[in-house]
């Protein structure tokens, strides 16, 4: 049986003080899509700038697919919360851009092709010609969505990429990135701090502790079907279930949790797994 595709091993961080946090360990199998959620200060960004190969941990490691990472490589896309595109470039010439990085000996010509599909799986088809300054913001993410989706990378970092933006159209992205992520089959990491987008997104959600010294308690399984729909999934009789389990962490477990864990043989290697789900009122 093969190992997940993403091994985060005891990593740690430091900047000359307390560790943000320490002893991180958690596996991301092939197709998985995983949300973080934790207050500001628990490392959250440090550990996807660790998966970017942005920043080293001080201590341990993370293995993509068998290798250690050493650094920035285009099997890894990022998506942050600003668009970061060239403003000189057009939309498809932003695109077109990372395919030719990661595709060196492509022709201009199969690299505008392939630069095209994906301008076309985030519905962009006729803003080809347009340059940032004349695109919406919600229009600016899609674009930064495509160009990390056209590298056709073996994970994808996103860094709360919608919450700049306004209800709609981020109900509208977050509807485009479940439909290719599922359709293609990708690996995502993703950090929110919205529990209803981690909701609708996740397969599991990893809930951190607060920093200093902050760690993972524990990883949800996310009980929805997989082909989960905007409308009906309040529906769903655990999604109530799920959703209070992530509140009542964020509220208070997240600020409670090292007194609770005190003097427990705790294994941080294998936090524990939890699955909420609705439990059947009985009379009494």
């Amino acid at each position: 049986m093969s190992g997940p595709l993403i091994s985060i091993e005891g990593i740690a961080r430091r900047y000359g003080g307390p560790a943000i946090f320490e002893d991180l360990w958690l596996g991301i199998d092939r197709g998985e899509f995983v949300c973080v959620i934790g207050h500001s200060g628990c490392g959250k960004t440090t550990v996807l700038n660790i998966l970017a190969g942005l920043d080293k941990p001080s201590d341990g490691v993370v293995v993509v697919d068998g290798k250690a990472i050493d650094g920035p490589a285009l099997d890894r896309a990022v998506i942050f919360q600003g668009h970061a595109l060239f403003p000189w470039l057009t939309v498809l010439g932003n695109v077109a851009y990372a395919v030719g990085a990661r595709h060196p000996d492509w022709s201009r010509a199969k690299i505008r092709a392939h630069a095209l599909d994906y301008i076309r799986l985030v519905g962009l088809t006729g803003a080809e010609g347009k340059r940032p300054s004349e695109l919406s913001g919600g229009m600016k993410q899609r674009v930064g969505i495509a160009r990390a989706l056209s590298l056709e990378p073996k994970m994808l970092l996103m860094d709360e990429p919608f919450s700049a933006l306004d209800a709609l159209t981020r109900g509208t992205l977050q509807d485009e990135v479940r439909r290719l992520c599922h359709g293609t089959g990708q690996t995502v990491f993703m950090i929110t701090h919205d529990v209803d987008e981690a909701i609708y997104l996740a397969d599991r959600i990893v809930l951190m502790t607060n920093g200093p010294g902050a760690l993972i308690a524990e990883t949800v399984v996310n009980p929805l079907p997989r082909d989960r729909d905007r409308l009906n999934v309040h529906r769903h009789p655990d999604y109530y279930a799920l959703r209070n389990h992530l509140i009542d962490f964020l509220v208070t477990r997240s600020r409670s949790f090292k007194d609770e864990i005190a003097g427990l043989a705790w294994d941080r290697r294998h936090p524990p797994a939890v699955r909420p789900s609705a439990t059947p009122f009985v009379h009494p």
